[in-house]
């Protein structure tokens, strides 16, 4: 039997990594990173939950490989928290996937056996496991749809993608290879739910050039294009303009300067010789001369963009005879930053474009509802799972693409977050059930901010604080002398009547118990009573804190 468990859960489009395990073996398919959402105050990113792996391991599994489909963060970006707690195994990708691969892990100062697979070559893994990439086109180059061999029958993991026909660099979705797969039969074939939605052929990304020329040009001083630091096919096409505008270019942002270079190495990226300014010597370049790609484009606080547009950045300065182009689209959850930062430009008469005002300077690289039909009728696979979108893209494309292909509701799998499935012959059944709880980084800590922290963040943000100190002499309360303290609760100064009800309510609760209780039940007893009472006076429920100080 295969067991097939997604980390990340299901219902998310980020946070891929996905388990494949027969007996004792196990592979692996990508390693990303989530977002938080605005309930995770402090997060940086979130991270699948291994438990589950290291489970396996610890009763005697063995990790043979992981298979890693393209560039982005939320297929690679959790690779630097996660290998460090699991044993070495070989990891194989596309040649840029790989170089990414090894920058982040080379951040960390994390070494591990990445190998470039090339072109369609089988790799094995074992007598349980072999694999082959598929060309497809995406919004970043060297993407791969993965097809795994296994004793049970054929997967086609077809994770991000979209069937451009007129792409950048002119290499096309490998369809002859994918038709020949479906040919040799698919027993499960996975694929890229997320633009369900569109009832259009997703636009070329080759179309997005003539749109970004037409933005550029007539610009006095220089341009800023903000866009997905991964996205290289769009960089090269503001590179292309540049060239045709006479200016040159220089690149901000660690992540874009990161990205530039590996893909220059691979040759995935072209910069006419003469063209690309030191960020250190941008003093030597007239404005009007000058285009700045640089990193930032949803927003992120502390990224060179939202520097730059505060007045914050080192190097880079916008003048009102700038012009800032946003070559992407907000991601669900960056509204608030991403249209601040707009809304900050505006404000200072900045001529800001984004795609609201026009839609051509952005094209997705995703699937949308024709190409995810023509994917599944080439495959021709008996069962077939909506991957990579949210539960209502998963919903639709049950009824808009599998549903018209001829699938009925026992062929299109909607697992659940944490359902394991068995893959045999006989079918495809939920054959165990595992807790899933993706862990936070925050700064330096990994999995040490949990639901308790994350409440407290939030009660915090919502109501502020308030320290209640109680003297204690020789045993006794000294109530008259208690003090209350507060941050982001209510204006002290202004407050008498708040604070008085407070230590009023506070000395009712501690002299009610004819028996003393200990101090942490007392304080727990506050904590509870006060807050019930705080909220029926003033609707609020600020973070209560007693303090008992021995005198």
């Amino acid at each position: 039997m295969l067991k097939f468990l997604p980390l990340g859960g299901m219902g998310g489009v980020t946070q891929n990594m996905y388990v494949y395990q027969i007996d004792q073996e196990i592979m692996l398919i990508d390693c990303g990173i989530g977002f938080p959402d605005m309930y995770m105050p402090g997060v940086d990113t979130l991270i699948p939950d291994i438990n589950y792996l290291l489970d396996q391991i610890n009763n005697g599994a063995r990790i043979i490989g992981m298979v890693l489909s393209h560039g982005h963060d939320d297929h690679i970006g959790a690779l630097p928290y996660i290998l460090p707690e699991l044993p070495e195994f070989p990891i194989y990708g596309s040649p840029l996937t790989v170089a990414f691969a090894r920058d982040r892990l080379s951040d960390k100062k994390i070494e591990r056996d990445i190998r470039v697979v090339p072109g369609k070559e089988t790799i094995k893994l074992s007598n349980n496991f072999s694999f082959q990439l598929i060309t497809v086109t995406h919004s970043v180059p060297d993407t791969r749809h993965v097809v795994v061999d296994t004793p049970v029958g054929r997967i086609y993991h077809g994770s991000d993608f979209k069937l451009d026909k007129q792409p950048v660099d002119r290499v096309l979705s490998d369809m002859a290879e994918i038709k020949k797969v479906g040919e040799q039969g698919v027993l499960l074939a996975m694929v890229d739910a997320l633009r369900v939605e569109q009832a259009t052929w997703t636009p070329s990304e080759s179309s997005v050039g003539p749109a970004l020329e037409a933005e550029m040009q007539n610009v006095k001083g220089k341009i800023l294009v903000t866009l997905m630091s991964s996205h290289l096919h769009r960089i090269q096409q503001v590179i292309d303009v540049c060239e045709k505008l006479g200016r040159q270019v220089v690149f901000i942002g660690r992540s874009v300067e990161q990205n530039v270079v590996s893909a220059t190495l691979t040759k995935k990226l072209g910069i006419p010789e003469g063209m690309q300014v030191d960020k250190n010597h941008l003093a030597e370049v007239p404005d009007s001369r000058l285009c700045v790609i640089i990193a930032g484009s949803q927003g992120q606080e502390g990224s060179s963009l939202v520097r730059a547009v505060y007045g914050e950045h080192r190097t880079i300065q916008i003048k009102p005879e700038d012009k800032v182009i946003f070559s992407a689209n907000v991601i669900p959850g960056n509204e608030i930053n991403y249209y601040s930062a707009i809304d900050e430009l505006s404000a200072n008469e900045v001529d800001v474009v984004y795609p609201e005002i026009n839609h051509q300077i952005h094209s997705s690289g995703h699937a949308s509802l024709p190409e995810q039909r023509e994917l599944v009728d080439t495959l021709g696979a008996k069962f077939v799972m909506p991957i990579g979108g949210a539960d209502r893209h998963r919903a639709l494309f049950h009824k808009l693409v599998a549903t018209p292909a001829g699938y009925d509701h026992r062929h299109v799998l909607l697992p659940k977050t944490g359902e394991v499935l068995g893959i045999d012959q006989s079918g495809i059944r939920v054959v165990d059930e595992v807790f899933l709880n993706a862990k936070a980084v925050d700064g330096l800590g990994i999995g040490d901010v949990g639901p308790v922290v994350l409440s407290d963040r939030l009660s915090l943000s919502k109501a502020g604080i308030i320290v209640l100190v109680i003297p204690k002499i020789k045993g006794r309360y000294e109530l008259m002398d208690m003090k209350v303290v507060s941050r982001g609760f209510v204006f002290m100064k202004e407050a008498d009547e708040v604070i008085q009800f407070i230590k009023e309510k506070t000395a009712e609760i501690i002299d009610e118990d004819q028996k003393p209780l200990k101090e942490d039940e007392l304080k727990k007893k506050i904590e509870r009573r006060l807050a019930k009472k705080l909220y029926k006076v003033i609707q609020r429920e600020p973070m209560i804190v007693p303090v008992i100080v021995e005198m």
